[in-house]
């Protein structure tokens, strides 16, 4: 009997290097935010708004490009956002005051909105079911390792080139990733010219792009409770974690008094760990599952877990004098932040089904709300407090715990568009 190529996995490897992508090239403002405020003379406030346009054009544009991929195919989308946010990228260096830095960062902020909705719509596409969560849990490790490294590779950068050109040589990498992708990927694998027989027989029956796309069931899901319960956790989670990808840097230079580079190192501790959190989750979730008896109930105690245990690490963190142990704990926040990951969009290729891409850009666009709120809210509340940093860890603890309660009263597995039934984790 002839052996399964593994051609699926390919769409795995180009997820994986897009998370890669999308990280550095969103993560890497954080690093060059103070050489920008400089060179501009821009406040916290105003850099608390560069910080956030990205998140509402992000979020604004994730249904869009989400139902454009279920219309039309993840190929042809993929190919055409990754070279607009990469071109916008390029253009971050070419910005010469706070309006064309908006305007910029606005645009950049559109294209990057179709990616992870369409690596969920390839993914459903591509991959049995059995196979999504652990490849979830995979993309997850590398967006968010590409999120612990960035600091690190800017601050090495920044040492023979400017911030422009940093930004420069980012937004080139993604072109080359347009121009391969779209050259390997078929929108049905059945297609694909590496793909055998005794692989296609393991691929799940999709309907080609375009099937029932223009009659998105809105009124079912809009009447939804698990739908806004689901949107409303990634609220919450985006919240707490956006504050890694934005003022942490600063924080940790202005607060904790450490250089510039051991920032960049220190700052890596949450990226890190949370990447090993998706990893152990996409791996262990389909296990879980079968000990707890359903999909539902694993996600539920791996999510729960998750947004509690960031709370409690988010209110101790900064009692820690030291810095290094500070953010060790930090570290473990991030860790249980992304134990949160995979069952989100786990939930969302289930609850979706056919509309997958739709469903969760629209999980995405809320969680995009939330986290646009972080690095705009943070400067209000050091303006409040007197520049007390430990509220704005506070109002992030209380996120998590929020998050964590819309998980009790979440069913994640049951199709919108379909009878009820347990999925497979």
């Amino acid at each position: 009997m002839m052996a399964p190529t593994r051609a699926r996995f390919g769409v795995v490897g180009f997820a994986v290097t897009l998370a890669i992508i999308t990280y550095i090239d969103r993560i890497c403002i954080a690093q060059a935010a103070p050489l920008i405020q400089k060179e501009f003379g821009l406040t916290k406030i105003q850099m608390g708004y560069v910080f956030s346009v990205f998140i509402w054009t992000y979020g604004l544009f994730e249904i869009p490009w989400g139902w454009l991929g279920d219309k039309i195919g993840a190929r042809k989308v993929l190919m055409r956002i990754v070279v607009c946010w990469s071109v916008f990228t390029a253009a971050t260096g070419w910005t010469w005051n706070l309006g064309s830095l908006l305007v910029t960062r606005a645009v950049f902020g559109v294209g990057e909105a179709g990616c992870f909705p369409n690596i969920t719509k390839a993914f459903t596409t591509w991959l049995p079911a059995g196979e999504r969560v652990r490849a979830q849990g995979i993309l997850w490790l590398s967006a968010r390792w590409a999120g612990a490294f960035t600091p690190i590779l800017v601050v090495f950068l920044l040492q023979y080139m400017s911030w422009r050109w940093t930004f420069v040589l980012f937004g080139g990498v993604g072109i080359v990733w347009a121009v391969a992708f779209y050259r390997w990927y078929r929108d049905d694998p059945r297609e694909h010219p590496s793909v055998n027989e005794a692989e296609r027989a393991l691929l799940p029956r999709a309907a080609p792009p375009g099937h029932d796309a223009g009659k998105v069931p809105w009124g079912r899901f809009l009447a939804s409770r698990s739908l806004w319960l689901l949107c409303g956790q990634y609220f919450f989670l985006a919240y707490g974690a956006m504050f890694y990808i934005t003022w942490l840097p600063t924080y940790l230079v202005e607060v904790r008094k450490v250089p510039v580079a051991t920032g960049a190192w220190l700052s890596a501790f949450p990226f890190f760990f949370a990447g090993l959190a998706s990893l152990f989750t996409g791996f262990f979730l389909s296990r879980l599952a079968r000990w707890m008896g359903g999909a539902g109930a694993a996600r539920r105690l791996m999510a729960g877990l998750g947004f509690g245990l960031s709370g409690l690490m988010s209110i101790l963190s900064p009692q820690i004098a030291d810095p290094f142990f500070a953010m060790a704990i930090l570290g473990v926040a991030g860790f249980a932040n992304d134990l949160a990951m995979p069952p989100s969009w786990a939930a969302s290729m289930d609850m979706g089904g056919r509309f997958a891409g739709t469903l969760s850009a629209t999980m995405n666009m809320l969680g995009c709300l939330g986290g646009s709120l972080a690095p705009l809210l943070t400067p209000y509340l050091l303006k409040w407090t007197g520049q007390n940093w430990n509220a704005v860890f506070y109002v992030s603890a209380a996120a998590y715990f929020m998050g964590g309660i819309c998980w009790i009263f979440l069913d994640s597995v049951t199709p919108l568009d379909k009878e009820p039934k347990e999925a497979v984790a």
